[in-house]
């Protein structure tokens, strides 16, 4: 009987590190001062990521997402992420993100955490290679870790 009761009860808990990658259905938090991110976050139902748009599926700093934010779709570049980085690149707290338009203008004008320097190099090979512009997001953020 003890046996038993106490195979039952080690069921319920769960061996496996959580993942850490920004992966689809995976929860972010808006950084920006965009009226649909705060009204979002204010709810407490923060955007999902929907797609990742790089070979990989793993999103890492810099990469730009599809997002589920308030019944609408959403982009965004990932500008802070859990899971482990690359040398001098900061681990967060929390999977940040920058909510952005079709052609890479920011929705918001401000950005309320410190962003990682090693981002204006991504973004602005990125500007170079693609046709959006990157490099308003990188005006609009004060801090730089």
């Amino acid at each position: 009987m003890l046996r038993t009761s106490v195979a039952t009860a080690f069921r319920s808990f769960h061996t496996t590190t959580p993942c850490q990658e920004i992966r689809k259905l995976a929860r972010l938090r808006v950084v920006d001062n965009s009226e649909i991110g705060k009204r979002a976050m204010a709810e407490g139902k923060p955007p999902r990521c929907i797609h990742v748009y790089n070979k990989k599926g793993v999103g890492l700093i810099g990469d730009k997402v599809l997002v589920a934010i308030r019944g609408q779709m959403k982009k965004g570049i990932l500008v802070g992420l859990k899971q482990d980085q690359k040398t001098k690149v900061p681990k967060f707290d929390s999977n940040n993100i920058v909510l952005i338009d079709d052609n890479g203008s920011p929705l918001g004008t401000r950005i309320h955490t410190p962003i990682p320097t090693i981002l204006r190099t991504i973004l602005k090979e990125k500007t170079i290679a693609k046709g959006a512009d990157y490099t308003k997001v990188l005006a609009i953020s004060s801090r730089f870790l």
